[in-house]
Parts: C-alpha cells; sequence; structure tokens
C-alpha cells in the first residue's frame, strides 16, 4: 500500500476530455474512451488531477487500464495510490482477478504483486476486448493478479 494520498472519482462527461488528453500524451490509446466512459476514474490530490485509470469489468474479472499519472506528478507515490485505489474499488465490486497489457511499466506491476501471463491464457471476454485485440500491440506484456 502507498502512504500517497489520493482521491478516486469516476470521471463525469467533462472529465473523460481529460482522460482522453492525458491518454494521447502519453502515447496510450484513446479512441475508446468516450464508449467505455463508465470505466474511467480520476485521481486528484488536494483538488489538482494527478492521473487516470479504469477498470473494464468481465463478470468476476475486469481489464486494468489506462494507468497514468501527469508528468509533473511523478515520482510521489501517485502510481502506487491509484494502483491501491482501483484494486480496492475492484474488490468492492466483487472482481476476483484482474489483468492488463503493458509495453512499459512490466516491473511495476510485477513489483505489485501482477504475475505475466500468456496472452492467450486470458479469459476469452477479456481478450475479446478492445484492448486485447485492436488497441495494444501483440508485443504487449499480458499480467494478471487475483485479489
Amino acid at each position: 500500500m502507498s502512504d500517497a494520498k489520493i482521491t478516486l472519482e469516476q470521471a463525469d462527461s467533462e472529465a473523460l476530455s481529460y482522460v482522453e488528453r492525458l491518454l494521447d500524451a502519453n502515447g496510450l490509446p484513446s479512441v475508446d474512451v468516450q464508449a467505455k466512459n463508465e470505466c474511467f476514474y480520476v485521481a486528484s490530490v488536494r483538488g489538482e488531477r494527478v492521473g487516470i485509470g479504469g477498470l473494464e469489468r468481465y463478470g468476476a474479472d475486469a481489464l486494468l487500464r489506462s494507468l497514468v499519472i501527469e508528468q509533473s506528478a511523478r515520482g510521489n507515490g501517485y502510481g502506487a495510490a491509484l494502483c491501491d485505489a482501483l484494486e480496492a474499488r475492484a474488490a468492492k465490486m466483487g472482481l476476483e482477478r484482474l489483468f492488463l497489457l503493458t509495453t512499459t511499466a512490466e516491473s511495476f506491476f510485477a513489483s505489485r504483486g501482477y504475475d505475466e501471463r500468456e496472452r492467450r491464457a486470458a479469459p476469452e471476454s477479456i481478450r475479446t476486448t478492445t484492448e486485447f485485440a485492436e488497441l495494444c500491440p501483440a508485443s504487449a506484456t499480458c499480467l494478471a493478479k487475483s485479489l
């Protein structure tokens, strides 16, 4: 658990533009943000937005996606705090496992208990998401964690 304190709120229609801008600025897919609007959350510290993340639910599993911290806010533990908050939210929702794809943050997620998996070993409901099937490159590492 991180000692950094953040506030996590579900993104409203105004915040979705922020989500798209932050994803674009970090070279992450944003084309399906509006279609998956209920999945995204904004992390704030003292009223200032510091990052975003998403939980895309499929039964007892979910895709943890689009976890990004503002460049100016990095190095303060907000990434870990955001991941903690999303995992807590997922557990509260009754989710059992989280899956993700990453091309840059394998060590961050491995240090948080995520294990590398064969992409094809993910449940079909996860493999057929837009993120898995279309948006993330085949070279992305698949990781999973039981809650």
